[in-house]
């Protein structure tokens, strides 16, 4: 299947039965949660790209806000990138991603909730290049509680859900220096290793794109005509 973006008025792509697919954008860091998940638990699926500027008919019936990530399997769809990844986790085998113990899970979800704001935070730095401060003080908790578990937010051995709910916005921080910000390990010691230690795991190596390709539908996206098939 062509990872080029369907758009308005393009055919739906019929869909198999009991074949998973996630409708997504590639440059998307919250459909690049879930897809992080999907590569990680090695589950068989099936990627369609769609435009987030001339929305097909089709994916709109599915996702009525027209938003991605979304699932689709059979008669069931899914969307919403936090609950999309919790339900690939819940229903496919593999590493569990979310602990079992019901105050872990609901700590761990509480840094994945809370990181919304430190999101913002980001999208206003890259607009305005404004409250830097204030997004270091977001991250500083992060960093505080990576001392506590290890090399990742899942401990030493492996990643949990908060590593790669968080990863997509740390894989374009470097987009923020030409504001002002750099994440230095005088400032974050945890977090920056644990940047390393993400980049080398498979998953994100997978999916991820490089700082000029993220920089170039950045410019595309700022000049109000988003490249969404940059590279193909």
């Amino acid at each position: 299947m062509s990872q080029k973006s369907y758009v308005t008025g393009s055919a739906y792509p019929p869909l198999e039965n009991g074949v998973l697919r996630i409708y997504s954008m590639r440059f998307c860091p919250f459909a690049q949660r879930s897809r992080l998940v999907l590569q990680h638990k090695n589950i068989p699926h099936e990627n369609v790209n769609v435009s987030l500027v001339k929305k097909p008919e089709w994916f709109l019936e599915r996702n009525p806000f027209g938003l991605v990530p979304t699932l689709e399997i059979d008669d069931k769809v899914i969307y919403e990138s936090n609950i999309c990844s919790q339900y690939l986790d819940d229903v496919y085998p593999g590493d569990k991603l979310t602990p079992s113990d019901p105050y872990q899970k609901a700590r761990d979800q509480m840094l994945i909730d809370t990181f919304g704001k430190a999101v913002g935070l980001y999208y206003k730095i890259s607009r305005t290049g404004e409250d830097i401060e204030e997004f270091k003080k977001s991250l500083e908790r992060y960093d505080k509680e990576l001392s506590k578990r290890g090399k990742y937010f899942g401990g030493n051995n492996k990643p949990c859900m908060v590593d790669f709910a968080l990863w997509p916005w740390f894989e374009r921080l470097e987009l923020l220096e030409e504001k002002g910000f750099k994440l230095t390990e005088a400032e974050f010691p945890n977090l920056s290793a644990w940047v390393k230690t993400m980049y080398q795991l498979p998953a994100v190596k997978a999916i991820m794109f490089d700082r000029e390709s993220h920089m170039r539908f950045i410019k595309s996206y700022k000049e109000g005509n988003p490249d969404y098939d940059f590279g193909l």
